[in-house]
């Protein structure tokens, strides 16, 4: 009887080895899964606000992601890192920070808080510390369909409303061009000259969109500031606007970001 006992157990043995795989590799998907960055705040850049991003916002909050998207004042550097530092003491943990154009700049400056776990540059300024928008900008002479006009006497910029579709997001309709340019926000000089004093992608890990069709930020520009800053680097085509445009694209950068994150 016992040798009988025996010779069933041995049996078993290797059906209960199977199990002990199938279960740890359960538990090792499970772990894995779980270490997808589930927060995800969105920023925006110059002449536009945060409702630009309703389109990746939908892709993203579907597939269970929460969303935070911050309404830059577009007052000063100073006060857009604010807000967005703002946002990101908000969120339960680790979080991907997205800037769009001069957006960028202000991942840039504040993607030191402890919460973010990545960067996502979409055709946006990947700064060095000491290095300004400006500065990049003039690296290469502008697009002649590119309309910023000089500051007002108040230090703002605006767009030129001739210039604002074809040099600004000549991929959408003209009619969505008209009523983007009528709700522009006024946007301060200084902050596009104001000089970043961190460059968090030094230690943690970028993504940079270039838009092919960009007529804002060139795109031979935006592939030498994500060369320089070590970023990912995805191209689409598609205006400076990209975000709008092809907001399933944007964001399948976004999900690729928060699942790499180790």
């Amino acid at each position: 009887m016992k040798k009988t006992s025996i010779s069933k157990q041995s049996r078993f043995l290797p059906f209960l080895a199977v199990l002990f795989m199938l279960f740890g590799g359960i538990s090792a998907l499970s772990a894995q899964s779980s270490k997808v960055v589930k927060n995800i705040v969105l920023v925006h850049g110059a002449f536009v606000d945060g409702s630009g991003y309703r389109g990746v916002y939908d892709i993203l909050t579907k597939k269970g992601y929460n969303v935070t998207v911050v309404q830059n004042p577009l007052t000063s550097l100073a006060d857009d890192v604010q807000a967005t530092k703002d946002a990101l003491d908000k969120q339960d943990g680790p979080t991907i920070l997205v800037g769009h154009s001069y957006g960028g700049t202000v991942i840039t400056e504040s993607g030191d808080h402890p919460n973010v776990a990545a960067l996502v540059y979409v055709a946006a300024f990947q700064l060095d510390e000491g290095e300004s928008a400006v500065d990049w900008a003039k690296t290469e002479p502008a697009s002649p369909k590119s309309g910023i006009l000089p500051p007002d006497e108040k230090g703002f910029l605006y767009y030129d409303k001739a210039k604002f579709h074809a040099g600004f997001c000549a991929d959408l309709p003209k009619e969505q061009a008209d009523f983007m340019y009528a709700s522009q926000g006024r946007f301060s000089a200084a902050a596009l000259g104001a000089k970043v004093t961190r460059a968090p992608w030094k230690t943690k890990p970028s993504y940079g969109i270039v838009a092919t069709q960009d007529e804002a930020i060139l795109p031979s520009i935006q592939r030498k500031m994500y060369q320089k800053g070590h970023a990912k680097i995805t191209e689409i085509k598609g205006s400076h606007v990209v975000f709008i445009s092809h907001p399933q694209e944007v964001a399948d950068v976004i999900i690729r970001a928060s699942k790499e994150v180790k």
